[in-house]
C-alpha cells in the first residue's frame, strides 16, 4: 500500500529532512556513530501539511529514508499520513520515523543493511489510525538469509498520543496473560501449527509489543523465530477485542476498535 507519487515537492523536502533530524534526538534514538547520512523523498506529501484543515480526511502516503552511518546502510519506504489532524499526523509520522531509527540504531557492532519489505498505513478508523513496517535486515556482507524485523505504531486520533500496552490494559499483568492465553488458542490455525514456540507468547510486554488496533480485533505481529522457525515467515493472530473485554481499559475500547 503505498501513496502516488508527486512532482514539484523540493522545497518540502529540506524541511523533511530537518524535522527528521529533530525527530530523532526528541526520541532519544539518534544514530550514534558519526558521519551519519540520510536522504529523504517524500512521496505524496503536502508542503502545506501543518495548516491542513483537520476535516479533510486522512490519507495514506510514504516516505523513502536512505543513508549510511558508515556501519549501517539503509534504503527503506515508511507508512505516513496527510490530512486530517495536524497534531495526529505529525505524531504518526515521527513515530514512524523513530521506529525505522530504532532499527537503524540497532544493537552490536556488526555492519548491515535494511532495506523495504512491508510498509502500510494498515487501518485509518475514526478514533485510531494504525502502521505497520516491516524490513529487511541482511549481514553487510551478505549472510545466509536476509531476516525481517517488525515495528508498529498505533495512535489515538481523539488524543494525538501513542497508545501503549500499558495504556490499553489498566492491569497490564492480566493484559499480557490474557493475550498469551489467546495467542495460545489461535496459533494451532496457523502456519506455525501447534508446536509453535511458547516461549514467544509468554506474557511480557516484549513477546506483544508489535500490535495493530482493527476493527476485527487486536493484530499481534509476531517476530521472526519468534513462535516457530524462519522459514514459515512471519506469523500474525487477531484476538477479537470481546476476548479481552475484561482487561482493556473501558475508556479505550470504543478507540481501538473504530
Amino acid at each position: 500500500m503505498s501513496g502516488i507519487r508527486r512532482s514539484g515537492r523540493a522545497a518540502a523536502l529540506v524541511a523533511v529532512v530537518l524535522a527528521l533530524a529533530a525527530c530523532s534526538d526528541q526520541a532519544g534514538t539518534a544514530v550514534s556513530e558519526p558521519s551519519t547520512t540520510t536522504t529523504v523523498s517524500a512521496a505524496d506529501t503536502s508542503s502545506a501539511e501543518a495548516t491542513t484543515p483537520a476535516s479533510l480526511p486522512y490519507t495514506e502516503t510514504e516516505l523513502q529514508v536512505t543513508g549510511s552511518t558508515g556501519r549501517v546502510g539503509y534504503d527503506v519506504l515508511i507508512p505516513q499520513i496527510e490530512g486530517g489532524n495536524p497534531a495526529v499526523t505529525a505524531e504518526f509520522n515521527e513515530s514512524m520515523r523513530a521506529a525505522l531509527q530504532d532499527q537503524i540504531d540497532g544493537s552490536g557492532t556488526d555492519a548491515f543493511t535494511l532495506s523495504s519489505q512491508e510498509h502500510s498505513v494498515a487501518h485509518i478508523g475514526e478514533h485510531v489510525i494504525s502502521g505497520l513496517l516491516v524490513t529487511s535486515w541482511n549481514a553487510d556482507p551478505p549472510g545466509a538469509h536476509p531476516t525481517p524485523i517488525v515495528a508498529t505504531v498505533v495512535v489515538n486520533a481523539d488524543t494525538a498520543a501513542p497508545i501503549t500496552l500499558a495504556d490499553l490494559f489498566p492491569d497490564l499483568p492480566a493484559g499480557l496473560q490474557a493475550l498469551s492465553d489467546e495467542s495460545a488458542r489461535l496459533l494451532p490455525a496457523t502456519v506455525a501449527g501447534p508446536d509453535f514456540e511458547r516461549s514467544g507468547i509468554e506474557p511480557t510486554e516484549a513477546n506483544f509489543a508489535n500490535w495493530l488496533a482493527t476493527p476485527a480485533g487486536m493484530e499481534i505481529h509476531f517476530n521472526d523465530y519468534q513462535v516457530g522457525p524462519h522459514a514459515i515467515g512471519l506469523v500474525t493472530v487477531t484476538v477479537p477485542w470481546d476476548a479481552l473485554a475484561d482487561v482493556i481499559d473501558p475508556d479505550l475500547a470504543p478507540v481501538v476498535s473504530s
